[in-house]
């Protein structure tokens, strides 16, 4: 009976010192670390707002968790899968391309993009038309990347070939120094090269290395994989219910629409003819709880700025208003700068108040700029067909999928408001937040040039 006891009480506290699963623990303590890096295709964080890819599918998994996320951002890219390793972050959410090497090291996810390996250069200069073309120039990569794997793999076979392997340095700085001219060639991931030439469109692709490669979340190979399982079924649940879409969408469904020439213009109409109209937009975007640069981005896709654009159609002004609208709104003068633009605010903002309340940003501000340019009857008639083909009504990524329907007979007959040239507000509303991303990015470069001007002046002064 002693013995029987003595057994009991050993297997009970054999029990008890059995650590919990990591993904229990985690909740617990109500902490999840990630690392990653500050990269537009990963995770930015300024005074405005955290965004990014990587940050927004880690936030939506650490909200099904109940946990708040802990974000490490390591000095160089080749920090990363080591300090996953040595366990310093529960994983790494990167934009992290998964190779035969690095599965060594690391067990990835399902992947959530693919992407390519790109040799970008900068327009003007020679394209090289393969990667012994480079030897005489200069390339740089970041150290770490695959990137660098792939040209120690081509230097077997190429003994010439040469590049330094950058460290403490982003994708997107490399790709700005080509920009600069200060480099000759770099290789970026495609989805970083897209990105970037939004703002430098003269950065030219030259070709690219392999084939498509997956991007996933790297975990360390370890015995509990209760936080990994559970990263999996995140990933196929967002894959299966069209979320992972919606995000991919909201990030790149529209970066490319605009070629070099597009950005030129735009950029020689910022520096001509935006200074004067600026503090008109301002006025009527603190008028209509707006954000000054979306409109003004409106008004460029609308006229170019242009106070007397007209079209074959009779809409006039800044913001291109028809007669109809401008009497609903009571503007008397629709080449007057001040109440074209006014006038056009405050339409955007009736339009966004028909929607309903449970469309949230950014769907929200995209569904009123297609009801701004097609009418709020045809987008409602868009939102229909996309119910009834299973897709989600209350997302843009979806309803852009169905506007173009509605110049089908087929589909326009069985709907309230009939035809409409349904492919006109996609475009429209891919052109507005392409040039609402560039006058961001203007200026914050010229905020940020203006402090260091400031900075540089002090010591002179003092």
């Amino acid at each position: 009976m002693r013995t029987l006891w003595i057994l009991t009480l050993s297997l009970l506290l054999s029990s008890c010192s059995i650590p919990k699963p990591l993904i229990e623990r985690i909740k617990e303590e109500g902490q999840l670390i990630v690392i990653t890096r500050n990269n537009p295709a990963t995770y930015i964080q300024d005074k405005e707002k955290t965004r990014g890819l990587e940050y927004e599918l880690v936030e939506q998994f650490a909200a099904e968790l109940g946990v708040q996320v802990k974000y490490v951002i390591p000095n160089s890219f080749d920090e990363i899968l080591p300090a996953v390793v040595r366990g310093e972050a529960h994983f790494a959410a990167a934009g992290l391309t998964v190779t035969n090497n690095r599965e060594l090291a690391v067990r990835f996810t399902p992947e959530y993009q693919t992407v390519t390996s790109q040799l970008v250069y900068k327009g003007g200069n020679q394209r090289p038309k393969n990667i012994t073309d480079t030897i005489d120039g200069v390339l740089e990569v970041m150290a770490g990347s695959s990137h660098e794997e792939k040209l120690k793999g081509l230097a077997t076979e190429h003994p010439d070939l040469n590049w330094t392997a950058q460290r403490a340095v982003e994708s997107t700085e490399l790709l700005n120094l080509v920009y600069e001219g200060l480099i000759d060639y770099t290789i970026a991931n495609s989805n970083e090269v897209a990105l970037s030439r939004r703002f430098h469109p003269e950065l030219q692709v030259a070709f690219e290395l392999g084939e498509e490669m997956p991007v996933a979340w790297a975990f360390p190979h370890a015995e509990d994989n209760s936080l990994y399982k559970a990263a999996k079924a995140f990933i196929r649940r967002i894959k299966e219910d069209g979320s992972l879409e919606q995000l991919l969408e909201r990030y790149y469904g529209y970066v490319e629409k605009l070629g070099f020439v597009d950005n030129r213009t735009f950029a020689r109409h910022m520096a001509q003819r935006l200074p004067t109209l600026i503090p008109l937009f301002k006025q009527a975007a603190e008028q209509n709880d707006m954000d000054w640069q979306l409109l003004a981005a409106i008004g460029y896709q609308e006229s170019h700025w242009n106070p007397k654009a007209v079209s074959p159609t009779g809409v006039k002004g800044i913001m291109m208003l028809t007669s109809a609208t401008a009497k609903q709104m009571g503007v008397e003068d629709r080449t007057d700068t001040a109440q074209s633009i006014s006038g056009g605010a405050r339409y955007l903002r009736r339009v966004e108040k028909k929607l309903p309340e449970r469309i949230q940003e950014p769907d929200r501000t995209w569904m009123a700029l297609a009801g701004y340019n097609v009418g709020f009857g045809h987008l409602e008639d868009a939102r229909i067909l996309t119910q009834r083909n299973g897709g989600d009504p209350d997302k843009w990524s979806d309803v852009k999928q169905h506007l173009p329907l509605l110049t089908q007979k087929k589909y326009y007959k069985t709907v309230r408001h009939g035809f409409a040239r349904g492919k006109e507000p996609v475009h429209y509303v891919d052109n507005i937040r392409s040039y609402y991303d560039l006058l961001v990015w203007h200026n914050r470069k010229q905020k940020k040039q203006t402090i260091q001007a400031v900075i540089t002046t002090v010591p002179a002064i003092l």
